[in-house]
């Protein structure tokens, strides 16, 4: 990972932690950040450059009318993956901004689920070479079965901060 900003500079001392305590400690790191995620109990296993994993129980926090996740949680989740990613690869000069998102419910969920989005290495270099854009970010919604409840398409901007 890169040490391009803050939050990349904060995980860094966090990869020499066994890999349980680490999934704990970025969680709490990002719940510090971005406090909704905590209050929905967006859990965060994987953060790289390129790709981050996050889960989130089937809780009672979170849970539908149907006993399922909330439609707006797992929007949440996935909108929270694509962001994070876009966000640790920007230099702290830049402010990520979610311009849309499109959320097709294709399946009712079972149980928790993981979002996971990846970002590709031209789109990681254009965070450094453009100073406003946007890009597609790429988010994958499993459920517990393994099987994907839901299509999303996440297309992030990034501005200078200040303009």
């Amino acid at each position: 990972m890169s040490q391009l900003n803050f939050i990349s500079r904060s995980l860094a001392p966090l990869q020499a932690l066994p890999s349980f305590l680490r999934t704990r400690a970025q969680s709490v790191l990002f719940q510090r950040m971005v406090p909704f995620t905590g209050t929905a109990g967006i859990q965060f296993d994987e953060v790289s450059s390129d790709r981050v994993a996050l889960r989130l129980a089937n809780g009672r926090r979170v849970r539908n009318h149907i006993g399922g996740v909330h439609a707006a949680a797992a929007g949440l989740l996935a909108e929270t993956a694509t962001g994070f990613v876009v966000a640790v690869n920007l230099p702290d000069d830049k402010l990520p901004l979610l311009r849309s998102m499109k959320i097709d419910y294709k399946r009712r969920a079972q149980g928790g689920l993981r979002a996971v989005a990846t970002l590709t290495p031209e789109q990681r270099q254009s965070f450094l070479d453009q100073p406003k854009g946007d890009v597609a970010v790429a988010v994958t919604v499993t459920d517990e079965s393994g099987a994907s409840p839901m299509e999303c398409e996440f297309v992030w901007a990034w501005v200078t901060k200040g303009v």
